[in-house]
């Protein structure tokens, strides 16, 4: 600066100098006297040097005052930026698709020759096409899965809501307009005032353009990018649809030039990938990389919120206990990254906490751990009430005979589920590292098990209730509620599949004998005995339940006449056979009679396949009582013998 400043002086002297003598020159031969030519030579450089100085100072204060203005403007632009950027961290985008789509637009709209003033409202556009997202809800932006109408009815106000609030700013140039429009179709179906055609702003359907393919090639929280082809075959599907399609045309044409461009506007740090996704240089330092984690912990936090909105939102769906923690360990899994997730509830009766659920590595060995109160981490966990994070979960594989050496988890984090100050159990995390969970991961495991302790123990309230509504409380078998559901289900898969289904109707022959002579506990024994040896005695898929009072049905899927007849038969001998001890070494026989129907040729319905066994158990009982005598509650000398000489008599007979 003060070099300059030498070297004005300089030329000013210069240039006075070159004046006076110019003065003489022109005054020699005349009469003019010397002093007054050598004045009025002074007077002349005196007014060069000063007009000269004038309009070296007002060149430096116009060259200052655009400066200032040119700094003005690069913070006005780098605010809005970071204010684009901000709002599009929150939709959890990559923080370089602004850049990218700002610097396709620019370049599109000169190549189609928009005036200079308009292509910086296309600029400023591009940046904040989306401010109108500030008024849509979190968890619709983010969502996954398909919106709702309602849903998509708040996503189509952003556009009206950018424009009004970019109205208020005094843009040299139009840019509401652009954000208005720039989800307007070429087909007049767009939003928000159904324009098509030429009706709709240029720069507003490049962006269109831009938009569309920076947002398929970019991941969403919806979907995974795709690749460019795919992008550019998309585009070419919309042409004439929601899309221009000279400006489509235009911009697969230009599309290597526009990646010039932004490699070219981009900071040091940001490139492309060849897929057209950008990444971060791995030398990127300094302020931007400050700046750029700024934006991705408001991405991170809106992260966190919508995983937790999805937790809550999955809970409401769910009832059952392996319901409400499948969704709980996929929600969870995207804040708290873990290699097994495992939940113990804890009974309070006997004091101990069992694994009801278990997924990921060593999930099977966790399905087998019950620890008592106090006894192992998940044993600690529950008796102090406090979380646990990054102790080694060895103490727990221990119990069930899991050596260290053949342990792979090796960090824990374990959070206590506590319901009205009643502690319900525990939510595990584990991990195969070793203090793999930060305070983070302890932060957000505690919010999600404040959400979900109401839950699971609603859950496991609802599995009691509902298996207490269609469970006999007596035999532990399935209800008539529970029998009528069933059968009805299989009625319909039969007919859909023209197979069979067996019912078969089971008659306790002498409950009532021994509730007269023994007594009502021993009839209810009776009953529950009888229970064990029908459920022991069918295939696993197949059904016993208690119809009621002293009778019991059996539905045999795939069961024909034959099949069931052959069945009916078993049942009878295996009942026969039961040891039933009254009083002592006391022994009464039991037998039941019973009667078998078979979809379709029986019936076609419930009702129908019910009375025809009925029918049939009664003509079974009419000829049991023909050629045997009923048996009654009473034993007979056979029948009243000790259990050893019994056993040791149906041994002989063959029937043990």
């Amino acid at each position: 600066m003060r070099s300059t400043f030498t070297e004005r002086r300089v030329l000013a002297g210069l240039v006075g100098a070159g004046v006076i003598g110019a003065g003489f020159w022109l005054v020699r031969g005349t009469s003019v006297p010397a002093w007054v030519a050598f004045l009025l030579a002074c007077l002349a450089a005196g007014a060069v040097a000063l007009a000269y100085h004038l309009h070296v100072r007002g060149r430096t204060a116009l060259a200052d005052t655009q400066r200032q203005h040119q700094r003005a403007s690069d913070t006005w632009l780098a605010t809005v930026e970071a204010l684009a950027r901000a709002i599009e961290a929150r939709a959890r985008s990559s923080r370089t698709d602004i850049r990218r789509e700002q610097a396709y637009a620019v370049e599109m709209a000169k190549a189609f020759g928009i005036p200079a003033q308009e292509v910086e409202g296309v600029r400023m556009a591009a940046l904040l096409h989306d401010v109108g997202k500030l008024g849509v809800p979190d968890h619709i932006l983010t969502k996954k899965g398909p919106l709702t109408p309602e849903e998509i009815g708040k996503v189509r106000i952003h556009s009206q809501l950018g424009a009004d609030i970019i109205a208020h700013v005094p843009f040299p140039y139009p840019v509401a307009s652009l954000v208005l429009c720039h989800h307007e179709r070429w087909d007049g179906s767009g939003y928000p005032a159904g324009l098509s055609g030429s009706d709709i702003p240029l720069g507003a359907r490049i962006l269109s353009v831009v938009d569309h393919f920076v947002s398929l090639t970019s991941d969403r929280p919806f979907r995974k990018a795709v690749s460019r082809g795919d992008a550019i075959e998309a585009l070419w599907r919309e042409a004439g649809g929601a899309l221009d399609p000279v400006v489509v045309a235009r911009f697969v044409e230009l599309l290597p030039s526009l990646d010039a461009a932004f490699e070219t506007a981009a900071p040091a740090g940001m490139r492309l990938h060849a897929t057209g996704a950008t990444r971060e240089h791995p030398h990127h330092a300094g302020i931007s990389e400050s700046h750029a984690s700024v934006f991705d912990e408001i991405a991170l936090a809106q992260k966190e919120l919508y995983a937790l909105y999805e937790v809550a939102q999955g809970l409401g769906t769910s009832l059952g206990v392996a319901d409400s923690m499948g969704v709980v360990a996929g929600k969870l899994r995207d804040l708290v990254p873990f290699a097994s997730c495992a939940l113990f509830l804890y009974d309070t009766a006997e004091g101990v906490a069992r694994c009801r659920f278990a997924i990921g590595t060593g999930a099977a060995h966790l399905r087998q751990m019950e620890l008592r109160v106090g006894s192992g981490l998940i044993g600690r966990v529950i008796a102090t009430r406090e979380c646990r994070v990054n102790e080694d979960p060895g103490d727990d594989f221990l119990s069930i005979g899991v050596p260290a050496d053949g342990q792979v988890l090796k960090s824990a984090l374990v959070c206590p589920l506590i319901v009205a100050e009643r502690m319900i159990g525990a939510l595990a995390m584990y991990h195969t590292e070793p203090r793999f969970f930060t305070e983070d991961h302890h932060r957000l495991a505690l919010r999600v098990t404040a959400q979900v302790s109401a839950v699971i123990h609603n859950s496991v309230l609802f599995e009691r209730t509902h298996e207490e509504a269609v469970t006999d409380q007596l035999t532990g078998l399935p209800n008539n509620r529970f029998l009528i559901l069933h059968l009805t289900r299989e009625l319909a898969r039969a007919r859909r599949l023209t197979s069979s289904v067996a019912v078969l109707l089971l008659d306790l022959d002498n409950l009532k004998d021994i509730n007269d002579s023994y007594g009502h506990p021993a009839g209810d024994r009776a009953l529950r005995e009888v229970a064990s040896v029908l459920r022991r005695a069918i295939r696993p898929y197949d059904v016993v339940s208690r119809y009621g009072g002293d009778e019991f049905i059996v539905l045999l899927s795939d069961c024909g006449i034959e099949d069931a007849e052959a069945k009916r038969v078993e049942l009878q001998q295996v009942v026969d056979a039961l040891p039933f001890v009254v009083r002592g070494t006391q022994r009464v026989r039991l037998a039941v009679s019973i009667g078998a129907a078979v979809f379709p040729r029986d019936g076609g319905t419930y009702e129908a396949l019910l009375a025809v066994a009925d029918q049939q158990m009664y003509r079974d009982k009419s000829q049991r009582k023909r050629l045997t005598p009923a048996p009654t509650g009473i034993p007979t000398a056979f029948e009243s013998g000790s259990i050893a000489d019994v056993d040791l008599r149906r041994a002989a007979e063959g029937v043990l």
